[in-house]
């Protein structure tokens, strides 16, 4: 028993908790399984490029909110492990873009079955409705800190979207 004084048990208090454990869980649990092929910053990257049209530097470090010298060296690893590859902007202009190879597209699904496997795991009890109920719930949630941060991420069509 701690003797720090009373504890904030309001909702807000314990959703700031739970959200502070998905972050120590989830990153914490994909570093440690054996197999595990792409780092987080390659894993975000491809699923990012998945989504829409290749993207430059510039565009993927205000998407992802880094510096360009970060990107920069995030791509180039990638460069490097050919999970991704310059090409030139499809609409005419002089910075290059980056895209997923189909070697990054074969990585990127298999990382997502392996993440999709490891969620069903935890949820493998779970109601339906429960399930669909998180999933609402956090894209409500997303979507407000994109709102807050006026930076969209486009998603796949659902037909509950």
């Amino acid at each position: 028993m701690s003797d720090s004084g009373s504890v904030d048990d309001t909702p807000f208090a314990r959703l700031v908790f739970e959200l502070n454990l998905i972050a120590r869980h989830y990153p914490a649990t994909a570093r440690r399984v054996p197999g595990f092929a792409l780092d987080r910053s390659a894993f975000l990257i491809l699923t990012r490029l998945e989504l829409g049209d290749p993207l430059s530097l510039r565009e993927l470090s205000e998407a992802f909110r880094l510096d360009i010298s970060t990107i920069n060296r995030q791509v180039g690893a990638m460069l490097k492990q050919q999970l991704v590859e310059r090409v030139p902007d499809p609409d005419g202009g002089v910075a290059r873009k980056i895209r997923a190879t189909d070697d990054g597209r074969t990585a990127l699904a298999a990382e997502q079955k392996y993440r999709a496997k490891g969620i069903g795991s935890v949820v493998a009890d779970w109601a339906e409705d429960d399930i669909a109920e998180l999933g609402r719930l956090m894209r409500k949630f997303n979507r407000s800190v994109e709102q807050i941060e006026d930076n969209p991420w486009p998603r796949p069509q659902h037909t509950d979207s």
